[in-house]
């Protein structure tokens, strides 16, 4: 049983959205969502939030095909997350997000949330999205 929490990444080429575990491993609650500028700023805001939030360990949605092969967006988020993973110390798993996107934008229009509003939370959405589905799959 781990003793921190469980990071929850959405990667994109813009965007990170960033949620994290409670202290059971039960729910998941959207933390943020990071602009991307450089691999050096990425690092160092996701390592506050580690830090912050005793982080043990992460989950990165992996962006498949819809026939389950690895494409050029989940190349990108392997390779950023070997960095990380090299760069913290901490293990990261993958976690198939194929829909996760939508499904979080189907949630916020379902939930009346204006399109200006929904741009703003749809990565940190994804991101409690693959964690949930993540720590509800664990618990079986």
């Amino acid at each position: 049983m781990l003793k921190g929490r469980i990071m929850g990444l959405d990667i994109g080429d813009r965007t990170i959205g960033v949620a994290v575990s409670d202290l059971m491993g039960l729910t998941a609650q959207g933390i943020t969502t990071i602009r991307r500028e450089s691999k050096k700023k990425d690092l160092a805001q996701l390592k506050e939030i580690i830090k912050e939030k005793q982080v043990d360990y992460i989950v990165s949605g992996l962006p498949k095909n819809m026939n389950g092969t690895i494409g050029p967006q989940s190349e990108k988020v392997m390779k950023f997350c070997e960095f990380l993973e090299k760069e913290t110390g901490l293990r990261i798993e993958y976690w198939d997000e194929r829909l996760t996107t939508v499904s979080a934008e189907k949630m916020l229009i379902d939930g009346d949330v204006s399109r200006k509003n929904r741009k703003k939370v749809i990565d940190k959405l994804a991101a409690v999205l693959i964690l949930q589905n993540y720590l509800d799959f664990k618990k079986f």
